[in-house]
């Protein structure tokens, strides 16, 4: 860790370092700029790198964060699914995307839904099947569904949502992104539902 804390260190002075060289070499008539970065480069391309790898430990930890959020909204949708809206506080129903606010829901947080509440990956299709059975008034907003839920989904695989799969078939679905649920069987007669 004193490496990733020295590095980051090292990031920012070789950051500042950049900032006033380029400063300095901006007086000058441009052919300053070269040689200043030039004499510094090693220095630059270590900062470079070091943050290079920094950006790529961060995008890891995201794509963990995002998959841990996307199960345990599953979870609680699940079980709101189970036993009511009413075992959710209004903080927690708009967190999973489940607070109508007297509005219809938007396409994109339609789309979340079908993809969190199905547990298996769905075709573009199926998306738009599935929205119709809940929200049909979110489609007829839309002149192509088809398209546009395409590009909803893409974007959430963008941001670390869902992911894009293809079938046996090679026709390409979505899933929401969480981890794999592990089954524990309990004795049901003796464990309490609260401790399932």
């Amino acid at each position: 860790m004193q490496g990733l804390e020295r590095a980051r260190s090292n990031t920012g002075e070789a950051i500042s370092g950049v900032k006033i060289m380029q400063h300095a070499g901006n007086g000058s008539n441009g052919a300053g700029n070269g040689s200043l970065l030039r004499n510094g480069d090693s220095h630059v391309q270590e900062v470079v790198k070091t943050a290079h790898e920094e950006l790529r430990q961060l995008m890891r930890q995201r794509a963990d964060i995002m998959k841990r959020i996307g199960t345990l909204k599953q979870t609680i949708a699940g079980l709101a699914n189970l036993f009511g809206d009413e075992i959710l506080g209004e903080d927690l129903l708009e967190l999973v995307d489940r607070k109508s606010g007297g509005r219809q829901p938007g396409f994109t947080k339609a789309c979340r839904m079908a993809l969190m509440e199905a547990g298996r990956p769905l075709a573009v299709r199926e998306v738009c099947e599935q929205i119709q059975q809940r929200l049909p008034a979110v489609l007829l907003r839309h002149k192509d569904p088809l398209a546009s839920v395409t590009t909803v989904l893409n974007r959430l695989v963008e941001y670390g949502e869902a992911q894009s799969v293809v079938r046996e078939n090679g026709r390409r679905a979505w899933q929401w992104v969480a981890d794999p649920v592990t089954v524990v069987q309990h004795n049901a007669a003796s464990v309490p539902l609260s401790q399932l």
